[in-house]
């Protein structure tokens, strides 16, 4: 993906297409995205695909494991937070009849980041910004929402 180029945007087929979107900005705060988009094939391993049963299932024995493997972001909260949504995104898909009905039931957008916040872990506004953005969702224009932040002037930091 070039440079400055927003991430492709899709319509997840499954729970699991859902979870390894919602993860990509977990283990991305305050990282650099480069860092993820280069670990990212082995946290995919390392996570089993991302399948919500499977990484809901994992315990304080592979949690462990997690922190000791080099594939992966070895954070503890971060790891921990993916295990916690996979289970409340099990859940809300199970409420919901379908996790895209879930979050079509916020309202706007603004109620929908709200909820994202509230439910799921190390999820703040960019990330779930990015989350809906890559899963399809209706989103602001970028420019318009990040400018419409306290304490932002809706001009991006350039690298140097």
């Amino acid at each position: 993906m070039p440079r400055g180029s927003p991430p492709p945007r899709h319509a997840p087929k499954n729970l699991a297409g859902y979870l390894e979107a919602l993860s990509r900005p977990v283990f991305q705060a305050g990282m650099s995205w480069r860092v993820i988009d280069a670990k990212w094939g082995g946290i995919r391993e390392a996570f089993k695909e991302f399948d919500p049963p499977t990484v809901a299932a994992l315990g304080p024995d592979e949690v462990d494991r997690l922190l000791e493997d080099p594939r992966v972001v070895r954070s503890r909260p971060k790891i921990e937070a993916t295990i916690d949504n996979a289970q409340t995104m099990i859940d809300m898909d199970r409420e919901h009849g379908g996790f895209r009905n879930y979050l079509r039931s916020r309202g706007g957008f603004d109620e929908t980041v709200a909820d994202l916040k509230k439910n799921f872990g190390f999820i703040g506004d960019s990330g779930a910004y990015h989350f809906l953005w890559v899963v399809d969702e209706p989103v602001p224009a970028h420019e318009e929402w990040f400018a419409s932040r306290p304490g932002r002037s809706g001009r991006r930091r350039r690298s140097t």
